[in-house]
């Protein structure tokens, strides 16, 4: 079983409201599309924490957000997605944050999570037709994935250099 520190969990509360708040407040969004920078609180946690912890900070912050803040009803399938989106770039970031596993996680979570699995659960919410929302969805899907693939190793940049100065 997986322990928590209190330095872990401390980690975790900080990326979850951060998240809440650049979801909720600082993105753009529509009923079938939101843009935005919600995801790096979670790829910090997954750079640092790994998968579990990363999954855990975007299903909680999902799940808080949507509690707190609602957009619309409260629906588990995207809080199942937000812990898969945390996991899957924590199984490719934890370790090393290269071009070719920033890529991986970035296609992995835009087009089958985001792209596929958000548009489902959108179209079964909704009753919108499955197909044509995935064409409105590719859209966003290109904009986010080309904002995160250039973000992702900025990230990774600024929390070596962070680490660095914590242990002089």
């Amino acid at each position: 079983m997986t322990k928590f520190s209190t330095k872990t969990l401390s980690l975790m509360a900080l990326l979850i409201a951060l998240e809440v708040v650049l979801s909720r407040f600082l993105s753009i969004s529509a009923w079938n599309v939101k843009i935005g920078f919600s995801f790096v609180p979670v790829v910090i946690a997954a750079i640092l924490l790994g998968p579990l912890q990363a999954g855990l900070v975007g299903a909680l912050s999902d799940f808080i957000g949507a509690i707190l803040f609602p957009i619309g009803a409260y629906f588990p399938g995207f809080t199942l997605t937000a812990f898969l989106t945390g996991a899957v770039f924590g199984l490719f970031l934890h370790k090393r944050q290269d071009g070719l596993r920033s890529l991986g996680a970035v296609g992995v979570n835009q087009f089958v999570l985001s792209l596929f699995l958000n548009s489902f659960w959108i179209s079964l919410l909704y009753g919108a037709p499955y197909v044509p929302l995935l064409a409105t969805r590719l859209i966003q899907s290109v904009v986010l994935g080309t904002v995160q693939l250039l973000s992702i190793p900025l990230i990774a940049k600024a929390l070596r250099q962070i680490g660095r100065r914590a242990a002089a």
